[in-house]
C-alpha cells in the first residue's frame, strides 16, 4: 500500500480515501471473492433500520444515458441480524478497511435505535446516518430538511454512542452550509455530501415509470460537479469539518477533484455497481498518480483549489 494515500480522518486511520458508499458493497460479505475489501480505504455498509424492511416493487434499478435510477426502498434484514450475522463476519473478515454502518428509520428514536443496539459489537468503526429518509411524524418531510428534527435526530445518535457520525445529506437542501452547521453542532462528526438526486425516468410505450416505485434516486457521472461544488462551499464554510465526497466518482482523476474541493475521503456507488473492482483500480492509479507528481502525502492536497479572483 502506498504511504502517500494513508489519511487520518475523524480520528480513524484509513490506508486510503476511497471508500465504497452505502448499498455498493452489501455488508461486505456479498463482495467477498470479486473484491479485496482490504486494499481500499473502506466501506458503508448498506442501511440497518430497527426492523427488517422488504423495499420497493421492482424494477428497482435502471441505467439511462446520463446514469443510473434506483428505488431500492432501503431493503435490510433489521438491525437484530446485521448485530448477530454482518458484523460478526466483518470482524473476522476485514482488518484494514474501516467500515461506516449506514442508519435509516422512519422516526427520529429510531436512529438512536439502531445506534444504541449496534455500538458494543465488534466490526465497524463509525456511523453514517441517512437522514434524507422521510420523517413520518412530520408528513414525510426530510429529516434533513428540517432543523430541528435533523438536530433532534443527530443528538439522539450522539448521546448512544462515542464513535463518529457522518451525516449523509441530500442534494437538493437550499441551504447545504447551514444544514451542516446544524448536524456539527449537534454532535455530528463529518457529513456525507451527497445523496442520489431525486428524479424520474418514463418508458414511452408503456406511458409508465421504468421504476416499480415511480420516482428514484438518479446517479451516475453528471452529479460529480455537483458534489464537487457542495463539498467545497462546506469545506471554505466550515473548515475543519470531515466531509466524504460522493457523486459520480469513476476514476483517479475524480477523487482528486473531490479532494482538491475539500474532501477527506472519497465514495464510489454507482461505478463500483458496474465494475465491482473499481475502487482497487482507483486506489492504484492515485498512488500512481502521487508518484508522477511528487506528492509525498495526498492529504495535503485536500482544499488545495485555485478559485478565480
Amino acid at each position: 500500500m502506498s504511504e502517500a494515500l494513508r489519511t487520518t480522518v475523524a480520528g480513524l486511520d484509513f490506508q486510503n480515501p476511497v471508500l465504497l458508499a452505502s448499498g455498493t458493497a452489501g455488508y461486505g460479505r456479498e463482495l467477498s471473492g470479486v473484491v479485496d475489501l482490504d486494499r481500499i480505504g473502506g466501506f458503508v455498509t448498506k442501511a440497518v433500520s430497527p426492523e427488517a424492511r422488504h423495499g420497493n416493487a421492482a424494477p428497482r434499478g435502471w441505467d439511462f444515458d446520463g446514469g443510473m435510477i434506483n428505488a431500492v426502498g432501503l431493503a435490510n434484514p433489521g438491525l437484530a441480524a446485521v448485530r448477530t450475522e454482518a458484523l460478526p463476519w466483518i470482524a473476522a473478515h476485514v482488518q484494514r478497511a474501516r467500515v461506516l454502518v449506514n442508519v435509516v428509520g422512519h422516526t427520529m428514536e429510531d436512529y438512536g435505535e439502531v445506534v444504541a443496539g449496534l455500538d458494543a459489537t465488534p466490526g465497524f468503526q463509525g456511523y453514517e446516518l441517512n437522514v434524507s429518509c422521510p420523517n413520518t411524524k412530520k408528513g414525510g418531510l426530510e429529516f434533513g430538511a428540517d432543523p430541528e428534527s435533523l438536530r433532534d435526530l443527530v443528538s439522539r445518535a450522539r448521546a448512544a454512542t462515542a464513535k463518529p457520525l457522518f451525516v449523509k445529506l441530500s442534494p437538493t437542501l437550499p441551504d447545504v452550509v447551514g444544514t451542516v452547521r446544524v448536524a456539527i453542532e449537534s454532535g455530528a462528526t463529518g457529513v456525507t455530501l451527497f445523496n442520489t438526486l431525486p428524479g424520474l425516468v418514463v418508458d414511452t410505450e408503456t406511458r409508465q415509470p421504468v421504476l416499480g416505485f415511480g420516482s428514484g434516486g438518479v446517479s451516475g457521472p453528471a452529479l460529480l460537479p455537483v458534489a464537487a461544488l457542495a463539498v467545497r462551499r462546506v469545506t471554505q464554510a466550515l473548515p475543519g469539518v470531515p466531509v466524504i465526497g460522493t457523486g459520480g466518482v469513476s476514476s483517479a482523476d475524480h477523487v482528486l477533484q473531490l479532494v482538491l474541493a475539500g474532501a477527506s475521503l472519497v465514495a464510489l456507488g454507482t461505478a463500483s455497481m458496474a465494475a465491482p473492482r473499481a475502487a482497487e483500480r482507483i486506489v492504484r492509479d492515485l498512488a500512481r498518480w502521487c508518484e508522477a507528481h511528487g506528492v509525498s502525502r495526498l492529504a495535503d492536497l485536500r482544499g488545495a483549489l485555485e478559485w478565480p479572483s
